[in-house]
């Protein structure tokens, strides 16, 4: 049997909140809850487990979710998001391509 993955405490309580979100966001728009299944393409079961809070979902499917009924995930509208991503993508290319820490030389002279 595979282990189960634990998360923290913050992570659950965030994942809570979105999925809180999408359910009055969907609500307020007068969707049931199969309407926004079948407008993201999933099923009804996997809508469920979005706004329950689980941490199954894929995170595509629960931004798709998330931008289908209007909740905003980041304080940007499409052009600064595109912007950002595009500063961030500079910003990368001057970063090094991975972390590596060195090896420390064993000092055994006692």
């Amino acid at each position: 049997m595979p282990r189960q993955r634990s998360y923290s405490r913050i992570t659950r309580q965030a994942l809570s909140l979105l999925g809180k979100l999408i359910r009055v966001a969907r609500t307020e728009r007068g969707l049931t809850a199969q309407e926004l299944a079948d407008r993201a393409g999933i099923s009804r079961t996997t809508l469920s487990s979005i706004e329950k809070g689980a941490p199954g979902p894929e995170i595509g499917i629960v931004f798709e979710v998330a931008a289908l009924v209007g909740v905003r995930l980041f304080d940007y509208d499409e052009r600064a998001l595109q912007l950002h991503n595009t500063h961030l993508d500079e910003k990368l290319t001057l970063l090094p391509r991975s972390v590596r820490h060195g090896v420390k030389e064993v000092d055994d002279d006692f």
